[in-house]
């Protein structure tokens, strides 16, 4: 999925004016998370690296017990590394459809847009819109989120420099004698 990340910016605040903006209780809630986390400095130093190349989008709610472990974190890895982070903040439950569970306001309709059901639910984009991996509710491949954020980061490092070398492999395949004389034999088998 390819996002205008423009268009994100404007329907969303980054994750220090969402923090800002929470009321009692969840403010303090959320503010205790943060200032009691200790991030993963390798996972961090990591990140730093490359963000400047991607955005996380995040869907949240005040009252999300997840949310209220997982958004303050990503406060920290965005202050650590200045990897950008835009929140659609407000999404309320809809107890009574199991359909459209978020459609009572103010739930952004970007919840449909991009599938949420669980949340927070955390997307990585490249800076040209492109989703590069999704986080829902909590980390499910490693311990940590900023830990998760760099596995997602590397593997999309390692397909973008595998597909550099398998398509310089192919061009050098093909100006080669060996393509060619590949393609009398399949010429000549045939």
């Amino acid at each position: 999925m390819s996002i205008n990340l423009l268009e994100i910016k404007k329907k969303t605040v980054s994750v220090k004016e969402y923090l800002d903006s929470l009321k009692q209780p969840f403010r303090e809630k959320f503010l205790t998370r943060k200032q009691a986390y200790q991030p993963k400095r390798e996972a961090i130093n990591q990140l730093k690296k490359f963000a400047e190349k991607y955005v996380v989008v995040a869907f949240s709610a005040e009252w999300c017990k997840d949310c209220t472990a997982n958004i303050p974190v990503l406060a920290i890895i965005s202050e650590a590394t200045g990897l950008k982070v835009r929140i659609f903040g407000g999404l309320i439950k809809d107890p009574l459809s199991h359909t459209r569970k978020w459609r009572i306001p103010p739930s952004p309709p970007e919840v449909k847009t991009f599938n949420v059901e669980k949340i927070p639910h955390i997307i990585l984009f490249d800076k040209e819109g492109k989703e590069i991996g999704r986080i829902v509710e909590n980390p499910k491949h490693m311990p940590t989120l900023e830990q998760e954020l760099c596995e997602i980061v590397k593997s999309q490092q390692w397909l973008f420099s595998s597909q550099k070398y398998k398509s310089l492999f192919w061009r050098l395949f093909y100006n080669s004698n060996l393509c060619r004389n590949f393609m009398y034999m399949n010429l000549y088998l045939r």
